[in-house]
């Protein structure tokens, strides 16, 4: 039985001691190894004098000790915080400061870099320095990490129970400040346990983990493949081709992105070796163009292609069988194992099919709410009704617009704050962003509601199209979208915003065209 999230590798190094668990291409680790450096660094929390529920962060590149971090915190009865090493020092701070983090785990660097914002953060008072490559010796008591591991095993390690809170993962703030997505033990094994369930994962299965292990989706690649015994390959990439390179010499089994780097693994020419070993790939935090995905199966013909809709608050919530994808491309499929999907109307009732309402996550996975901020936890986790009657559990409301099919099968429409309303017509962004996207020539595109006296909205694309000119997509539209979704304005740009986990940033693009129809 795993009541703590690090128990999932130590019951794993119990039963694959020799198997090669984790590898950042300097160093590389058998699970024995891994669980012996893990005791090691929870041995240390503890002789510090952390108390149980202490927040510690972790502002680190992919690398081993940042996984040995978060599963040392779980060990020490501690709560993890990953710090997307994107994020710059005053959003690191805001971090620090939102959760009382007490120590800080980060390279020598990074702490220069910090220096700046450490003494708006009253509550942090150590720092654990991977390397001694630092400008100046850092205002706060620090320790290096190669002594951490020297040290001798004498302290008794507390125990937590599976809803004890485990780590804190903040979302990239679509609105205002980020917000402290709690997550026990039970949310964080049960994710494992679900989508290792529905991928197959074996200890035959090398992971390649290439998103920030600050976000739910690049952590799940660490967590299913210690549950299952998986080797998996921590990479920080510069070039989307370098991802090929690790995936051919690791021979990689399964690999997870999101969509704008799908877009460019897809433009690419896969090599032999990685069209034999690639198992699985999954995608996830937005739908991937209908385009792109045909490409990739083409070049990946022997590879399944598992689509999946997640949110932070309960992990992962649906997923697409491959075998399916021919069948219904446009759906985001059915509930994950151990959850149940619902459409619900705005008074919790459940609609019937093919009605739009809101994506409603019930189960295991859904999280213990936001950290320290109990009306905006009271927005988004809500009772359901069944029979007529309130459920005293709690769900979570997704935000997310979403229908259902006769067969059970769901459709994501849209945010219920993205969605465009011009002239009466309730417009979806990715419908709409699906349709352009198949115009030859455009490399990303995102749709926006623009105020509007006449029509309410009007529609605005932005567009990375190097090769086309506002004409030519104007035409491709008046052909291909009703009247209705006909764009007041298309803004040819070099490149797309970009959030801290990859996707486009909306919030960034609505800020920066809101007076759009002012001119």
């Amino acid at each position: 039985m795993f009541c703590q999230l690090d128990h999932i590798l130590s019951q794993t190094a119990s039963r694959l001691p020799q198997k090669l668990a984790l590898d950042d291409n300097k160093s590389q680790l058998t699970y024995q190894e891994l669980d012996a450096q893990v005791e090691k660094v929870a041995q240390y929390f503890v002789q510090l004098g952390l108390k149980v529920g202490t927040r510690i962060g972790i502002y680190l590149p992919k690398q081993v000790s940042a996984v040995i971090s978060k599963f040392a915190a779980s060990r020490a009865g501690l709560v993890f915080v990953p710090i997307n090493p994107l994020l710059k020092p005053a959003q690191v701070a805001y971090i620090l400061n939102n959760c009382q983090i007490e120590l800080l785990v980060t390279t020598g660097s990074r702490a220069s870099q910090l220096e700046s914002v450490f003494s708006d953060c009253p509550d942090l008072t150590r720092l654990v320095l991977t390397d001694a490559r630092f400008k100046e010796l850092p205002s706060r008591k620090f320790d290096l990490w190669d002594h951490l591991k020297s040290k001798k095993e004498t302290a008794l390690l507390p125990h937590s129970i599976d809803k004890d809170l485990a780590a804190i993962l903040y979302t990239s703030g679509s609105t205002g400040n980020p917000k402290g997505v709690c997550l026990s033990h039970r949310n964080l094994i049960a994710g494992a346990q679900s989508v290792s369930h529905y991928l197959d994962n074996t200890p035959e299965d090398v992971l390649l983990a290439v998103l920030p292990l600050s976000f739910d989706y690049g952590l799940s690649q660490v967590t299913t493949g210690f549950l299952t015994g998986a080797k998996v390959v921590l990479m920080e990439y510069l070039l989307p081709r370098d991802i090929l390179k690790q995936v051919e010499k690791h021979q990689v089994t399964g690999l997870a992105a999101v969509p704008p780097l799908w877009f460019q693994l897809a433009q690419l020419e896969w090599p032999t070796a990685c069209k034999e070993s690639l198992r699985y790939i999954t995608n996830s935090g937005g739908a991937m163009p209908k385009a792109t995905l045909a490409t990739l199966r083409e070049q990946l013909p022997k590879t399944k292609p598992f689509l999946m809709y997640g949110l932070t608050e309960a992990f992962r919530s649906t997923f697409l069988d491959p075998e399916e994808i021919d069948k219904r491309p446009d759906s985001i499929g059915k509930a994950i194992p151990n959850a149940q999907i619902l459409v619900c109307r705005e008074d919790g009732s459940e609609c019937e099919a093919d009605e739009i309402g809101e994506l409603v996550h019930r189960g295991v996975h859904v999280s213990l709410g936001y950290w320290n901020a109990p009306e905006k936890t009271a927005i988004r986790f809500k009772p359901i009704k069944q029979n007529s009657e309130y459920l005293e559990e709690l769900a979570v409301w997704s935000g997310d617009q979403v229908k259902k099919d006769q067969d059970g099968f769901l459709y994501f429409i849209g945010r219920a704050d993205d969605m465009i309303k011009c002239s009466g017509y309730r417009i979806s962004p990715s419908e709409l962003e699906d349709s352009v996207f198949l115009m030859q020539g455009v490399k990303e595109v995102a749709a926006l509601g623009i105020k509007d006296e006449q029509l309410g909205q009007a529609v605005a694309l932005i567009i990375h199209a190097p090769e086309l000119d506002e004409n030519q997509i104007k035409k491709y539209c008046m052909k291909n979208l009703p009247n209705f979704m006909q764009p007041k304005y298309i803004l040819l740009v070099e490149k797309l915003p970009r959030n801290p986990n990859g996707k486009i940033d909306r919030t960034n693009l609505k800020k920066q065209y809101a007076n759009l129809g002012d001119n």
